[in-house]
Parts: C-alpha cells; sequence; structure tokens
C-alpha cells in the first residue's frame, strides 16, 4: 500500500488491513511505515468518529460486571473498601490517586 491521506472509511479499513501486516521494528522502512499509517488512521478516527465522553464510575461498574468480579474483589484495587461503595454509589468522588 502506498501512504496517502486518509480521508475516507474505505481509506481508513485499507489502512488498517495494511498495519495489521506490517511487523518491521522502528527505524525500519516497514516499521516506518507502520508508524505513520497509525499516526494517519489514529488522527482520522479522531475526527471521524470521536469516542464518545465517558463516566469514569460506569466504566468501573462495567468492569466489575465484565470480569464477573463482586464490587468488594474490586474495591481492594481502588481504595478502603468503604470508599470503594462510596465512589460507585456517587458519595465520594473518584480521583487519580
Amino acid at each position: 500500500m502506498e501512504i496517502r491521506p486518509i480521508r475516507t472509511d474505505v481509506d481508513l479499513t485499507e489502512a488498517l488491513r495494511e498495519i495489521g501486516r506490517l511487523r518491521g521494528p522502528v527505524g525500519t522502512p516497514e516499521g516506518d511505515k507502520l508508524d505513520v499509517l497509525a499516526t494517519l488512521a489514529e488522527a482520522y478516527e479522531r475526527t471521524r468518529h470521536p469516542a464518545p465522553e465517558r463516566d469514569p464510575v460506569e466504566i468501573l461498574h462495567f468492569a466489575i460486571g465484565e470480569r464477573g468480579r463482586s464490587q468488594a474483589e474490586r474495591a481492594g484495587l481502588l481504595v478502603a473498601r468503604s470508599q470503594a461503595s462510596e465512589i460507585l454509589n456517587r458519595k465520594h468522588p473518584l480521583s487519580l490517586e
């Protein structure tokens, strides 16, 4: 595939197909091509198909259900068990800490 701008979803599909095929390490022609195509694909997706903002607490609820874990099991990974319940029930703010 020749590297060119990604202007349509068809262009994106072709670029993603080529990205999946490439395996070169950084600094090689194939690796450089992979890097450029990935950058172009990411820019196109970000502008044409932006990801909706997600609520962090909703993401936690999803992760708990998806992994089949109890809220108590997940709490140990986040904060103190009592705070986890408060966060998931929106009684305590979620912070990056």
